[in-house]
């Protein structure tokens, strides 16, 4: 059955019950000093720190769900209400005036990205056993995608998936699974038949972390947390029926996945707001050289915002996710270069003084996103290609 709310009556009934639920969020420019100036591009947590942040979220996640706030687009035979991307947008937009949990990207990959994969590329007995459990954030799926030699080039992936009568047998390792300590799932891209061309020898599936075989281990990155992990697989079993797509169709399910991750434009850490409100408390606004770096700022995050609209309304495999992915690493390294300028000293050493010495989490994170996704490199071969139509890279 198809649901005939209207607009209107959605947006009031998303409004009343967000009301009941989360404070409303303080639009008035927060004085300098108060509150969290955490601005990390990846988190910097304690095992128990990020264990609760994902269970927070996962909770709010779960709940909207249940409410009928989750999901929205979702078919109603899969949990959700089958209603418009108008009613999502709608939603949203009302959203953003509470102040939400802190989410974490393990919720990213798995509503966005897997969720919505599975959506389109699933069969009938995997949407239904699947989405209602990953669109509410009930379970969580990371990505077993790179691999130490297999980076940019995710087509050289290594690990091996061979067929035993109605299972495969898994062996490799993946590198940079954010979050799968945590998760239930992962997305794994394997090599099934190594006499096809690489692209074709490839096929997708959901491993379960917690089979027999798995070994997750968790990487220290420069800026201080262990979000990262090494996944060993070693003759890990999984039926058949956890295959996504066809026996060497893998890529194609690979670009959509990575469309949906190319194409959020959703920034993570220090914002335009935060180098705008350090630049008033250094008095630098005045300066007309900080002043064209914020005019700049404000332009790129405009353009990031509409590009990431019309790579939504393209589809995963659009290539104007590339576009997207360009701009936000551009607008990030940006983002570093300005709050460095005029931070100066403040920047290297930890006095204790808020809102300073914070940023090096930034700092030191956001060249990861110029890798995460596809290199900037990659991305630019897609649109010359792809868009341009010039001719293909040598292998």
């Amino acid at each position: 059955m198809t649901d005939t709310t209207s607009l209107d009556d959605f947006t009031a009934t998303a409004r009343s019950w967000l009301d009941a639920r989360l404070p409303k969020r303080d639009r008035s420019r927060r004085a300098w000093g108060e509150g969290d100036d955490d601005v990390s591009v990846f988190h910097d947590l304690t095992r128990e720190e990020e264990s609760r942040l994902i269970a927070e979220a996962s909770t709010y996640e779960q709940e909207k769900f249940d409410a009928g706030f989750g999901g929205i687009t979702l078919p109603a035979e899969f949990g959700g209400r089958g209603l418009t991307h108008e009613h999502e947008r709608a939603f949203r937009s009302v959203e953003s005036a509470y102040r939400t949990p802190p989410s974490h990207e393990l919720l990213t990959v798995t509503m966005v990205l897997v969720g919505n994969t599975i959506e389109r590329l699933g069969t009938p007995e995997q949407k239904q056993r699947f989405l209602p459990a990953l669109m509410s954030a009930r379970e969580l799926c990371c990505q077993l995608f790179s691999e130490p030699g297999a980076g940019s080039d995710l087509a050289s992936v290594s690990t091996r998936a061979v067929r035993d009568g109605d299972e495969w047998v898994i062996d490799g390792q993946k590198v940079w699974s954010s979050g799968a300590q945590y998760a239930q799932w992962g997305i794994c891209l394997a090599r099934t038949n190594t006499d096809a061309p690489k692209h074709h020898g490839m096929t997708m599936f959901l491993v379960p972390l917690d089979a027999e075989g798995i070994d997750v281990r968790q990487i220290r990155q420069m800026s201080g947390g262990s979000t990262f992990n090494e996944v060993f697989l070693d003759g890990v079993r999984i039926d058949d029926s956890l295959r996504i797509g066809d026996v060497d169709g893998g890529w194609k399910v690979a670009l959509t996945v990575l469309g949906f991750e190319r194409g959020g434009g959703e920034n993570r850490g220090g914002t335009y707001f935060e180098v705008l409100a350090l630049a008033r408390w250094l008095e630098r606004t005045k300066d007309p050289i900080v002043r064209q770096r914020l005019a700049t700022l404000y332009i790129q995050r405009r353009q990031l915002a509409v590009t990431a609209r019309r790579a939504r309304k393209g589809g995963p495999r659009a290539p104007h996710g590339s576009l997207v992915k360009l701009l936000y690493t551009q607008h990030q390294r940006t983002i570093s270069e300005t709050a460095a300028d005029l931070l100066g000293p403040r920047l290297m050493a930890d006095t204790g003084e808020w809102g300073t010495f914070a940023w090096t989490t930034f700092v030191t994170g956001a060249p990861g996103n110029r890798i995460a996704g596809g290199t900037d490199e990659t991305q630019r071969n897609i649109l010359g290609e792809r868009v341009l139509g010039l001719p293909r890279e040598r292998s």
